[in-house]
């Protein structure tokens, strides 16, 4: 599971006369947040600078654009409505995107360059395309038919792709398209990523290219033996029935392979994964040399992941090392081959913190390459000829993202060098060489901000200044524009937990005022960050409330001490944090303690119903959207390795960790809302809630949306969504709709 990013973003700099932001205005065009950009890429050859924008009509149908390094200017390289004036997606294709959180956006979502950067590959449609950069408006159709994951081979060669289940590849020098798996249909997959992958190990792909071209590693799995959760997709207009594959805690999973096809000629071998078949292959990378395939394998209970080499010759496999974990093994973001020498970076949390660790190719451990009271997120280059790394980290502040470089010897390992030097969120990405890369710079006070930079941190060019002045879409708003403050308070064990809060406008410290409490609470996630705000929590303080987030244990970019707490009892220290965060609150002069309200969504959805069941004394009404209600409906990967057991194994964890056993203490106002679609947390959590409340003859307020998905994505249904959830704190709460 994880969170759900809202599309709501905006602000910065002073107009002369403001305008009330609206719930119309949020969901409307253009974005408030600017020119806003994504899929940031550095060419091959370092000349351009590629990116997908949204329309001005339309911020969620993505074009494909350019910024020449040359002669610096800037122009749409691909117009996807010339490409394809009317999309029809296939359903796999919209399930992907569902999973992907990309299920709002039409247009180009995703595209890549060649190895000689004079071409890319753009699919749209389930269409695929080839793009000569000097030349874009002769693009040119390759592939059609539900071509899902293209690539271009690392040497340029070939393209591949799936389609109905198999594996394709075409040789551009001849233009002939291979067909190099053909048991593809049914429950046998090749070259996807199943499920579990897809949603909870980020896995975007089912197999990898060997680096010389010379071979492909994919996935073949059969999921004849998971159950089929046989699930209604209520439209406006009709009913449709869907037989999903769906493990849910405690079923059988995939049955998994891994194989290599040489592209050429179509010949497979087939990789030993081991005696014990109910595993997780995490996934494969392929050594410098290719002479090596790396492959990640997993226990079932996620306690342990093995790291292990199989010679691509002879098939011969031998152990690296392995992660163990009396929690669970948290799946690695970052492995690296050096091109000079045999050996390869790996980032591990066996110190308690995430930091980058050199070992050669027989796993012998040459030294840390990072170390210290701080993690890392994730290597964003490696510069073997500089003998730097490149790294993100939130080192010199919890709620901060910065991009640090250190020495690949390791000689700077607790003392990394900053590069970014605002204070606030830095998503950057480098060049192939480690000599630029392109910063995303915001905080509150700023919209996202583009800029070219050598990789000492020193500006080239601006990509997109995007300053609020002028007839930037915020401008007329920031003048009501209202701060975000942070801070810090300790959980019963001493932990620090993070929060910000933003106080209404005309704010008066004499008067006291409604909360807005917005809460997601799980895994993977951490939302009080010094980044760019969520323009609903602007909204919701422009009405009137303190709107107030609070990072609890479990939550993400922080230490294993702090996330391991959760483990064994979901929503237990969670709701005990969020608590603690309502307790604070009310010892505010500036708070109303009886007028304390809370909003999530998906496991905020889950965190909102336990809040109250916990809570009801100390928290008036609550907002549940696509809540999480029993685990045991969730899925295998995901659930068991928190819960760490299955419904069959420790039914009394999943009863503690789910919503049914503690019903009797919700006494607050409800409102559930849930997508009648929803093919990630099933409606059948909603449907479940609905019984055990109506059988306790508990009122609440219910909201479900004909034919929509997790996200509940569609500009309606948004703008409809949102609208409910500030009409039922206004009910409940008031407000003092402050002018």
């Amino acid at each position: 599971m994880r969170p759900l990013i809202l599309l709501l973003a905006a602000l910065s700099a002073a107009p002369a006369s403001a305008e009330r932001l609206t719930l119309d205005r949020l969901h409307a065009d253009p974005a408030l947040a600017g020119p806003g950009v994504r899929a940031l890429r550095v060419s091959p050859d370092g000349e351009r600078v590629t990116f997908l924008r949204g329309r001005a009509d339309n911020q969620f149908q993505l074009d494909l654009w350019e910024y020449n390094m040359k002669d610096k200017t800037t122009h749409r390289l691909v117009d996807s409505k010339k490409l394809v004036p009317n999309e029809n997606l296939s359903l796999e294709e919209r399930a992907r995107r569902e999973r992907a959180r990309t299920a709002s956006l039409s247009g180009i979502i995703s595209y890549s360059w060649s190895p000689d950067g004079k071409q890319i590959l753009v699919p749209i449609a389930g269409d695929l395309y080839l793009v000569d950069v000097k030349n874009p408006d002769a693009a040119r159709k390759v592939a059609s038919g539900n071509v899902g994951d293209p690539k271009i081979s690392p040497k340029g060669r070939y393209v591949s792709f799936v389609r109905d289940q198999n594996l394709f590849v075409i040789d551009l020098t001849t233009g002939q398209e291979r067909q190099l798996t053909s048991d593809g249909k049914g429950t046998i997959h090749n070259g996807e990523a199943e499920f579990v992958a897809q949603e909870e190990m980020d896995q975007k792909t089912g197999y990898y290219w060997a680096p010389d071209d010379s071979a492909i590693a994919y996935r073949h799995f059969d999921e004849a033996q998971v159950p089929v959760a046989r699930r209604f997709e209520i439209y406006a207009d009709r009913t449709e029935v869907i037989d999903q594959r769906y493990p849910a805690a405690g079923d059988p999973n995939v049955v998994i392979d891994l194989m290599i096809v040489n592209p050429a000629t179509g010949a497979q071998k087939k990789v030993d994964l081991g005696a014990e078949k109910d595993i997780y292959l995490v996934r494969a990378d392929w050594s410098g040399d290719a002479k090596t395939l790396v492959y990640q394998r997993q226990s079932r209970d996620q306690k342990r992941l093995d790291l292990v080499a199989v010679d691509t010759a002879t098939l011969a496999q031998r152990p690296l090392f392995t992660e163990t974990s009396n929690t669970w093994v948290a799946v690695p973001a970052d492995l690296r081959f050096l091109k000079s020498r045999n050996a390869f970076i790996w980032a591990s949390e066996r110190s308690g913190r995430n930091h980058l660790y050199l070992f050669d190719m027989t796993g012998r451990l040459l030294h840390p390459i990072t170390k210290g009271e701080w993690g890392v997120d994730s290597i964003l280059a490696v510069d073997e000829q500089a003998g730097k790394v490149y790294i993100s980290s939130n080192k010199d502040a919890v709620i901060d993202k910065q991009t640090y470089a250190v020495n690949l010897d390791g000689g700077n390992a607790d003392k990394p060098v900053r590069i970014t030097k605002q204070d606030g969120m830095h998503d950057d990405t480098f060049a192939q060489n480690g000599k630029i890369f392109v910063d995303t710079f915001s905080d509150p006070k700023t919209p996202p901000q583009v800029s070219i930079r050598r990789a000492d941190g020193s500006l080239v060019e601006w990509l997109e200044h995007n300053e609020v002045k002028g007839d930037h879409p915020y401008a007329k708003y920031m003048a009501d524009h209202l701060p975000t403050e942070f801070g810090s308070i300790k959980a019963h064990d001493g932990q620090d937990l993070y929060y910000s809060m933003i106080k209404p406008s005309n704010f008066d410290p004499a008067k006291r005022y409604p909360v807005f409490l917005m809460v997601y609470g799980g895994p993977h996630s951490q939302q009080v960050t010094r980044g760019w705000g969520n323009m609903f929590k602007q909204y919701m303080a422009q009405q009137g409330f303190v709107v107030f987030t609070l990072d609890n244990r479990g939550s993400s970019r922080r230490e294993r001490k702090f996330t391991d707490v959760i483990y064994g009892e979901l929503g237990k220290h969670e709701v005990e944090d969020q608590l603690t965060g309502i307790d604070w609150l009310a010892k505010q002069s500036f708070v109303d303690p009886k007028r304390v309200g809370v909003f999530g969504w998906s496991y905020g959805g889950f965190m909102t119903l336990r809040l109250l069941e916990a809570g009801s004394d100390k928290i008036a009404m609550g907002v549940s959207v696509a809540p999480v209600t029993d685990w045991s409906l969730y899925d295998t990967h995901y659930t068991e390795q928190f819960v760490g057991a299955t419904p069959k194994s420790n039914p009394k964890a999943y009863e503690q960790s789910g919503v049914f056993a503690h019903l009797d203490g919700l006494k607050s106002p409800l409102l559930l809302i849930h997508g009648m679609a929803d093919d990630n947390v099933l409606f059948t959590n909603s449907t479940r809630l609905i019984d055990a409340l109506v059988n306790r003859n508990v009122k609440f307020e219910l909201m479900t949306y004909p034919g929509a998905k997790h996200g509940i994505s569609s500009r309606a249904g948004q703008r409809h969504v949102y609208g409910m959830i500030e009409g039922f704190f206004k009910k409940n709460l008031g407000g003092t709709d402050a002018k």
